[in-house]
């Protein structure tokens, strides 16, 4: 996935909002961090990951996710951007959606997403 699409699926979602954080891209939604690319490794932080799940991604898919020590102790996992599903990157971005928006947003969000299918 390039950076391009990348940006277009974050800020598909209602409230999501560009910024810069340590020189590279960032984004926020309802003024909370929502995922930044890494200038490191052109990786992603994408939030709302279990430990376990972690394990099992980084297992299954080595090539696409990673950890640093920085971040061992948070729910999370790094995707890095070039090999990352779009269709992945959209459903961690969801539940990440779904715990930090307004309920209101989510529920609109929600039928939106329904009248789509």
């Amino acid at each position: 996935m390039t950076a391009d699409e990348m940006k277009a699926i974050v800020l598909s979602f209602p409230g999501a909002e560009a910024g810069v954080s340590y020189g590279r891209p960032s984004f926020k939604l309802n003024g909370k961090f929502f995922t930044r690319l890494r200038g490191e490794d052109d990786s992603l932080v994408l939030m709302e990951v279990s430990y376990d799940e972690r394990e099992m991604l980084m297992e299954a898919e080595p090539a696409t996710f990673h950890l640093t020590p920085h971040y061992k102790d948070y729910p999370c996992v790094l995707a890095r951007l070039a090999d990352l599903h779009p269709g992945s990157l959209r459903n961690f971005l969801e539940r990440r959606f779904r715990k930090i928006a307004k309920k209101a947003a989510v529920k609109a969000w929600e039928a939106e997403q329904q009248a789509k299918a």
